[in-house]
């Protein structure tokens, strides 16, 4: 038996193979949990039709055999719960937190090339807010929703998170803007799919990249508005190589398939990683 005093969660995409990165926040999260008796949970999030292949979900199993980790319970897709991200989206709909969003990547782009004052997040120009505030939308029309970040904001108060590295937080979610909480194609997205299922596997402490810092803003805002609880989280530094460059499922050569084929040794590259050392000239840098 394990305890479900601490737990934590590795919860890939399925649109690519794993690399060195994605084995550096596996194995954190792991030995969070094991050092803790605790116990960590396997999240397939297969939300994307379009990029989701089965064969990457067979692949993360095997590279995570590979590896030597072991999860608890069974694998969660979220391709199976999407019902459930329906409901939590419903329910801020039913306070008028979100809005029905019509404009397509390129309209955004000509709206912000326009404007001399579009706002920009830590990821470059914000959504400009266009079909906000619109009246009679058309519903039949393709559409996502997005959340109104400064109306929701104001409903929840203020908030703090805390991490492991920069302590307590004063969450900011307006730095992201009106992020989309369903997408055209998906009736979910990233933020909403991840703050809900967080929570419905009892994860105490998210253990993932600083490249998601920011949206953390975003996913306080969200557990404030959902009545979910707050997890403890563990923002790690990325890999990069000797320009600064971060991993990305792009890096063939860097994939743990390719590094199998080539004779790696799981336990002396697990023992590496531990050590917060990579092979191939990369790095694990500041968080």
């Amino acid at each position: 038996m394990f305890s479900t005093d601490l737990t934590t969660r590795f919860a890939p995409s399925p649109t690519g193979r794993l690399h060195l990165g994605h084995a550096y926040s596996a194995l954190r999260a792991h030995d969070l949990a094991r050092r803790a008796g605790g116990c960590f949970r396997l999240r397939i999030e297969d939300i994307d039709p379009g990029r989701s292949r089965e064969t990457h979900v067979a692949g993360i199993l095997e590279d995570l055999a590979w590896l030597g980790l072991e999860w608890d319970g069974p694998v969660w897709r979220q391709s199976e719960r999407l019902d459930v991200y329906a409901a939590a989206l419903d329910r801020l709909r039913a306070r008028g937190l979100v809005y029905p969003c019509f404009c397509t990547r390129a309209d955004i782009a000509r709206e912000i090339a326009a404007s001399a004052t579009a706002p920009h997040g830590p990821d470059g120009p914000l959504y400009p807010g266009m079909c906000r505030g619109l009246v009679d939308p058309d519903l039949a029309r393709p559409h996502a929703w997005r959340l109104d970040v400064a109306r929701a904001a104001a409903a929840a108060g203020p908030l703090r998170w805390h991490d492991a590295h920069a302590g307590w937080v004063t969450a900011v979610p307006a730095l992201l803007g009106d992020v989309v909480l369903a997408r055209k194609d998906a009736p979910t997205s990233y933020h909403l799919a991840v703050t809900v299922d967080d929570a419905a596997q009892g994860v105490t402490d998210v253990v993932r990249g600083t490249d998601l810092f920011a949206a953390t803003h975003v996913h306080r805002l969200l557990q404030a508005l959902l009545d979910l609880p707050v997890p403890r989280y563990h923002h790690h530094g990325l890999l990069v190589d000797g320009a600064g460059r971060r991993l990305a499922k792009r890096d063939a050569a860097l994939t743990l398939a390719a590094l199998r084929a080539a004779g790696t040794d799981p336990d002396e590259l697990c023992a590496a990683l531990r050590q917060d050392r990579a092979p191939l000239g990369f790095t694990v840098a500041t968080p």
